[in-house]
């Protein structure tokens, strides 16, 4: 695959970034795309290096035919490039921009720390489709005449409504919000994805006959039991949107919020909407002249921190509780999984202070209003270390320690109310079904994403609604042609 001795002569690049003093200035992407030559040049750094861990289900959750596709981005085919991802994978164009590449980590050349460039050639791979015009409606041939309703309109059901709607069945997305793409267009940043991305991609599916119902909060404004009704099968992909409770003294002070509030607000500015969100309401929160704290360590906090830096935040402090990993791991110990070492996101790098092995014991203020966060350091078991005891000034702090479930005033109220659907027994409380058929525990209602798993990244969003899609037209059609 790619050029025999590529990965010898070719020296791993990546895209490039505006610096971040530039980039600190407005919310648009900021990477500097490579030319066409360059990328096909990464490309050629794929090697034949015989069990291709990068798309096995170590590296690639939707299995994306990784050296396949940069054989052909070398050999400059990159109209069979998008044919080959567009057949695993429905939107390359989101993955190749905020994946975190598992693949790369389970490269053969990650054992040497020269990975190839995975997502950079994913992305460009992507673009240039846009670009020549090979992403366009592929209306289905004829109709089937079944009906399927997708609660939700993030990835998971982006991916299942279209699979389906190729399918040639009528298709229908229910969406509480004014705009279609779940928390992928409200919760992830603009400066890691413009949401125009997600429009041409509605608009290609409208071209393929399917239909957006946006501002139907169902379970509120239309029951999950009318959809039932009036459909031949309804697939619920609803994410997981409960904050994971802190319990932290002080959590109610004002200036106190969940990660979520804030960020969705933000996109919503950009985007040119109002700031209150059907799911998200909250008055106007801005971190210009603040001190900002974070509480906590995944992709969220680290969105929080570029969010609030692009406001203006004078300090921004972000609190880990686990230990500062290594600056580079085990390569025989853990590849070709993913690793757990020192990463810098590239909103950290604007200039965040991290604290690591700390714990937030109180939120501080005075007359209701935040002052300062009390924090300490922690063993080896996260137990308080006697006499290491602080205070970081904040007049912000942001929770983003994850999410406990799907949200529970809308579908799930109904859900576990009349209907009663049976759920998994975390507290989570996730909607149970396997993933082979993704079928609940009641007839012709399916569940995908993280509705059903939890918490978890676009990629497997993706790869569940293709496969949620794939059963429910099997069980319609009694056969399918859907890839699984």
């Amino acid at each position: 695959m790619g050029k025999v001795t590529g990965f010898l002569e070719i020296d791993r690049q990546v895209h490039k970034y505006q610096p971040a003093s530039d980039r600190i200035r407005h919310f648009r992407e900021f990477t500097l795309p490579m030319s066409d030559k360059e990328v096909e040049k990464q490309a050629a750094r794929c090697m034949d290096c015989g069990i291709p861990f990068c798309h096995g289900p170590t590296g690639c959750p939707i299995h994306n035919q990784i050296p396949d596709w940069n054989d052909l981005v070398y050999n400059g085919d990159w109209d069979n490039a998008i044919r080959n991802l567009h057949s695993t994978n429905n939107f390359p164009e989101f993955t190749g921009r905020i994946c975190p590449a598992p693949c790369e980590e389970a490269c053969t050349l990650n054992l040497e720390d020269i990975p190839v460039a995975i997502k950079t050639v994913e992305q460009a791979i992507a673009d240039k489709a846009y670009e020549t015009g090979h992403i366009r409606p592929y209306p289905p041939e004829k109709k089937t005449g079944k009906r399927v309703a997708i609660i939700g309109s993030g990835p998971a059901g982006m991916a299942a409504a279209q699979q389906l709607g190729r399918a040639g069945h009528d298709v229908h997305v229910y969406e509480r919000e004014s705009r279609p793409g779940g928390l992928m267009r409200y919760g992830i940043p603009d400066f890691k994805i413009e949401k125009h991305y997600i429009d041409r991609r509605i608009e290609q599916m409208q071209g393929e006959g399917v239909t957006f119902h946006c501002g139907v909060n169902v379970g509120v404004d239309k029951q999950v039991a009318e959809l039932l009704a009036d459909y031949d099968a309804v697939l619920y992909c609803g994410g997981s949107e409960t904050p994971r409770p802190a319990n932290i003294p002080g959590d109610d002070l004002g200036g106190v919020y969940d990660a979520m509030p804030y960020l969705v607000q933000q996109n919503r500015r950009v985007g040119g909407e109002p700031i209150q969100s059907v799911a998200w309401p909250s008055h106007p929160i801005i971190a210009s002249g603040q001190h900002v704290v974070v509480v906590g360590g995944g992709d969220t906090a680290s969105d929080c921190i570029g969010t609030a830096f692009r406001q203006g935040a004078v300090r921004v402090t972000q609190l880990d509780i686990r230990p500062q990993p290594p600056e580079k791991e085990d390569k025989l110990a853990v590849w070709p999984y993913w690793a757990t070492k020192m990463r810098t996101s590239s909103s950290q790098a604007e200039g965040a202070e991290r604290e690591f092995q700390v714990a937030t014991l109180e939120f501080i203020g005075e007359d209701g209003q935040l002052t300062g966060v009390r924090c300490c350091e922690v063993d080896e078991k996260r137990k308080p270390i006697a006499g290491t005891e602080f205070v970081i000034r904040a007049d912000l702090a942001f929770i983003a320690i994850g999410f406990a479930g799907p949200a529970s005033d809308s579908v799930m109220k109904e859900l576990d109310g009349e209907i009663k659907v049976v759920t998994d027994s975390r507290r989570s409380r996730n909607v149970e079904a396997n993933d082979r058929d993704y079928r609940t525990s009641i007839d012709k209602l399916y569940a995908a994403g993280d509705v059903r798993r939890g918490q978890s990244l676009v990629v497997w969003a993706i790869r569940e609604g293709r496969q949620a899609a794939r059963s429910i037209d099997e069980a319609l059609m009694g056969a399918t042609v859907l890839p699984r």
